[in-house]
């Protein structure tokens, strides 16, 4: 009775925690949209959004009941269940990221002890890849399933991009993966926050590098939003969408994006981490929040660094975008992987 009672107790634990990480991810990307704006503005000396609300801090729920409130249109050519699926599969897939990023170390509440992670499993990066590889079907089948040329024809594009681009990215990871010996997030983050260890971004300058840009390409950031070309594609692959089916596209890859700078700062940044803070001194419930706040404020700028390079640098050509990815980053991540396992070994005495 009393194990039924503690599997009772972490469920609920569990779902309210997925039930937190998601509406602080919804809330959180809904103001990035904004901060977007206001990043533009600031970049081309305008003032950006500022009617709606004190400061325009409303102008996010305005945009978003102008998509509610619009006409739905399904084409009539369209496959029906198809297009609908697309969008509701990208906006999933960027949620179901969230589940392995340890977000801080554990709370206390009633001598109970509850990890601020939905699910510490031993192989969280390979969770990673296979749950955004799932967003490019999304980005698939929305494309094809509108029957529209220039809606497949940029779907085709996302797919050939996130493919050249998760290549380099993986190979860019397996340098962490030998420093750590793990495929866990946590263990990475806890092996960076060690006493006498630095963060990853000391050891792999370079992979980070390769890292974050192969991140621009998975998130179809500038200058790699080829899919969303709007100078030669119309609108990109969600171009016959409206209503929150085209909301659920916008908001994933803000989401992505949100979600990418987790990974990248638990990575490389010692996750929840301060410098020259030991944690250990502090109160459980302290060191937990004050790890929250770490995370996000790393979170923050790195999203930061995202709308900087949208809003200054110009787009790649779609060649351009396939050569650097199969003939600059994949040999990079190559000599950086080679380089830190010769490393490794010499350090070992082998």
């Amino acid at each position: 009775m009393t194990l039924l009672a503690v599997d009772w107790l972490l469920i609920i634990e569990k779902l309210v925690l997925i039930a937190i990480i998601v509406f602080a991810s919804l809330g959180i990307a809904l103001y990035t949209t904004f901060a977007e704006r206001k990043v533009a503005a600031v970049l081309q000396d305008r003032p950006g959004p500022n009617r709606a609300g004190p400061f325009g801090l409303l102008q996010p729920f305005a945009d978003g009941l102008k998509l509610i409130m619009k006409e739905e249109i399904i084409p009539t050519s369209s496959n029906k269940a198809l297009f609908v699926l697309g969008p509701g599969l990208a906006m999933t897939a960027a949620l179901m990221t969230c589940s392995v990023i340890p977000w801080s170390s554990h709370i206390e509440i009633f001598d109970r002890k509850i990890d601020l992670q939905i699910a510490d499993i031993n192989i969280g990066i390979l969770y990673i890849f296979g749950v955004v590889s799932m967003g490019v079907y999304g980005m698939m089948i929305g494309g094809w399933a509108s029957n529209n040329k220039f809606s497949l024809m940029a779907a085709l594009r996302g797919a050939s991009q996130a493919i050249s681009y998760e290549l380099a990215m993986g190979l860019s990871l397996i340098a962490v993966l030998m420093l750590s010996g793990s495929l866990s997030l946590k263990t990475i983050v806890d092996g960076q926050m060690a006493a006498g260890s630095y963060w990853n971004i000391v050891y792999q300058p370079l992979g980070f590098i390769i890292f974050f840009v192969c991140a621009l390409a998975e998130c179809n950031r500038t200058p790699f939003d080829l899919p969303e070309a709007e100078n030669e594609l119309n609108f990109g692959y969600h171009q016959e969408y409206s209503s929150m089916k085209l909301g659920f596209y916008l908001f994933s890859e803000y989401i992505n994006m949100i979600m990418s700078s987790a990974v990248m700062a638990s990575l490389y940044f010692g996750g929840f981490d301060i410098p020259f803070l030991d944690e250990s001194t502090l109160a459980p419930n302290i060191a937990a929040i004050i790890g929250v706040a770490a995370l996000l404020t790393k979170i923050a700028i790195f999203i930061f660094v995202f709308m900087w390079i949208r809003w200054t640098v110009p787009r790649f050509r779609y060649d351009q975008l396939m050569n650097l990815g199969w003939k600059t980053m994949i040999p990079l991540a190559l000599f950086n992987m080679l380089v830190t396992g010769a490393l490794i070994l010499l350090k070992a005495g082998v």
